[in-house]
């Protein structure tokens, strides 16, 4: 059942099941990556600042072997000179462990960024089943992938190291007839040099086994169509439900609409795309005010109801196209569509036999 599950996971993961796998601290990320990083920046500054520090421990050892001050050996002064010693030693230490701190933090935001979370320590039922713990050692192709990755891993740093110290036999050799601060200097620079190396090549594996956290991270993420239809749901709303509010909401403005177009004086029309109900009072507006407008359908039922009640309409398509774009409904009509929009109004209300009614601003 899961490899069938697996099967069907087609989908590409969307943002929110990425957040939720971030916020559970699924993230991709290799421990072997940090690893390396953080023991080449370790060894690029004790090659740096090696050189300080063992300086100074030689000055401190000096300064507590050389003393033959009796005062000084007593065991209640002997342990007050260990401790200063070794906070001298210790604070000279500092830069180099600084830097390994800050190496360790960025190799950790470059691979995951800012994810402070801390469910991937919280105990879970499910990690305690032996049986299921089991089927992941055995079965599982990620415990067979890493295996062989490890076992890679081994082989190439045991031939590194192999092919490092063969060919500085010669100089292991040649260190019989030297003393023994320059045999334990060679052996520090051999030891080093095999530790740089060491370190660059897991740098490189870890790469690779970077890479391949990252695969199985965006495998792991991947969706059913069936998840992705819920979560769509979830997110937007049921598609039934959303058509049933969009409908609704459709009722309500034609009724808002069927109240106020037979209060309009005019219907503009473009002339059967568009249509703008207009309504003027003089003693209430300082301008006719667009009572209901639509498009369509709606156009259409507003010139139905202004035929039912008897509502001029006058095809005007410039003036009802700026209209529909520019006036929403319950705003009075800008100044600029005054002269216009009077002209019409003066041809209505002559015809309704209102007399002559002119609105503020507009010109006689």
């Amino acid at each position: 059942m899961a490899a069938e599950d697996q099967d069907a996971r087609t989908e590409p993961p969307t943002a929110r099941r990425r957040r939720e796998a971030r916020a559970e601290g699924q993230v991709a990320r290799s421990n072997d990556l940090s690893s390396s990083v953080i023991l080449l920046g370790g060894l690029l500054s004790l090659y740096f600042l090696g050189g300080r520090i063992f300086g100074r421990m030689v000055v401190v050892m000096r300064a507590c072997l050389g003393n033959t001050d009796e005062s000084v050996i007593r065991p209640d002064s002997l342990m007050a000179s260990g401790v200063a010693a070794i906070s001298d030693v210790g604070i000279s230490m500092l830069p180099m462990l600084g830097a390994v701190v800050v190496v360790s933090i960025l190799i950790s935001l470059i691979q995951v960024g800012w994810c402070p979370t801390l469910k991937p320590i919280k105990p879970r039922l499910d990690k305690l089943n032996p049986i299921t713990g089991a089927k992941r050692l055995l079965i599982s192709p990620r415990t067979l992938v890493m295996t062989g990755m490890n076992l890679a891993k081994m082989t190439v740093v045991a031939a590194v190291a192999y092919f490092t110290l063969r060919a500085r036999l010669a100089d292991v050799v040649g260190a019989a007839g030297l003393d023994h601060i320059a045999v334990m200097l060679l052996m520090g620079k051999m030891l080093f040099d095999l530790a740089i190396r060491l370190s660059i090549v897991l740098f490189l594996l870890a790469l690779i086994d970077y890479a391949y956290q990252r695969y199985q991270h965006e495998k792991g993420l991947k969706m059913t169509k069936q998840e992705v239809k819920d979560e769509y749901k979830s997110m937007e709303g049921d598609p039934k439900l959303k058509s049933r509010r969009r409908q609704v909401q459709i009722e309500l403005a034609l009724q808002r609409m069927k109240a106020a177009v037979p209060t309009a004086d005019v219907v503009i029309t473009n002339p059967t795309e568009i249509a703008v109900a207009l309504k003027y009072d003089e003693s209430a507006m300082a301008a006719p005010r667009v009572v209901a407008k639509g498009k369509g359908y709606v156009a259409q039922r507003i010139r139905e109801l202004a035929i039912e009640h008897r509502i001029p309409i006058v095809e005007k398509k410039p003036l009802a196209q700026a209209l529909y774009r520019t006036v929403e409904v319950g705003q009075e009509v800008p100044p600029q569509f005054y002269r216009a929009v009077a002209e019409i109004l003066a041809y209505v209300f002559e015809l309704a036999g209102k007399g002559s009614r002119r609105m503020a601003g507009a010109p006689a």
